[in-house]
């Protein structure tokens, strides 16, 4: 009976997950497969297959003279790698110093940085726009990088700090034995063993700054600056009375970000739950 319970109660927990999955990939597949259709099929059947398939909405999409995909993608990439560089860097020294280096108000400062994520970001757009302003930083790489930088910045300490508080005191007794400075411990021992949770800032970073549309329309008034979500806008403006043609747009901005997480979500699981050193 109870064996029989058990397997019923495995069972609902299979069928309850696919539920979910279905009604989260449903929105993504009636994206993609709207793509291949004509606007009249879209309206027609949205839900029906494409008859004909119309390959010409997602050629016309990457085809420079119709379409400025390929340099909105270009641009999200700048931002995206820069902003995912620069995070990593930052948290990874600020982590190992609150997690390592002992220092008169370590709480304090790790207190103060975890008071940013009770910052919203929308209440700092007025000052950060007149501060970008003053720096020269609007229509700038830098003046959506570095905003996304310091919003994450919070979250990413307190991920590294928490990992690198795992690794054994052993592993940085002998490296300090061994005349090993706490730099060199840090980039030789911290960074190889810290892979998991690197990996995971990297790809949340990824992610956040692939569909930050907001912070780049508060920078960005040059078209040829435009990241992807700016570009799904102003390429929705551009051919508004054919949704078909934008869904295509739609579908492959959405690949990259979809390939990141697929490549990485191993080591998102290890990172967020994953020990730095295996007993």
């Amino acid at each position: 009976m109870i064996i029989g319970e058990n397997r019923a109660v495995v069972s609902f927990k299979y069928l309850l997950m696919t539920v979910f999955a279905i009604l989260t990939l449903l929105p993504i597949i009636l994206v993609v497969v709207g793509g291949f259709k004509t606007l009249a099929q879209l309206r027609l059947d949205l839900f029906g297959i494409p008859d004909p398939v119309m390959w010409s909405n997602y050629l016309d999409v990457i085809n420079p003279d119709k379409s400025m995909f390929f340099i909105n993608l270009l641009n999200s990439c700048i931002v995206m790698f820069t902003t995912v560089i620069l995070g990593l860097i930052l948290s990874s020294l600020a982590g190992f110093a609150l997690s390592r280096i002992k220092f008169k108000g370590k709480e304090i400062v790790f207190t103060f940085f975890l008071l940013g994520l009770l910052f919203p970001p929308a209440v700092a757009i007025l000052p950060l726009y007149i501060e970008l302003k003053t720096l020269n930083l609007l229509n700038n790489y830098m003046g959506v990088v570095l905003p996304q930088v310091a919003f994450a910045l919070p979250f990413q300490i307190m991920l590294t700090r928490s990992f690198f508080n795992q690794i054994p005191i052993e592993l940085e007794e002998s490296a300090y034995l061994d005349n090993c400075s706490p730099l060199g411990f840090l980039i030789h021992i911290v960074m190889p063993l810290s892979k998991p949770i690197l990996t995971t800032v990297a790809l949340l970073a990824m992610v956040t700054s692939w569909n930050n549309y907001f912070l780049p329309l508060l920078v960005f008034n040059d078209e040829k600056l435009f990241t992807l979500p700016m570009g799904v806008m102003s390429f929705q403006g551009q051919y508004i009375n054919d949704w078909s043609l934008v869904l295509a747009f739609i579908s492959l901005a959405m690949i990259p970000a979809i390939i990141f997480y697929l490549i990485a979500q191993k080591y998102i699981i290890d990172g967020l739950t994953g020990g730095a050193v295996k007993q």
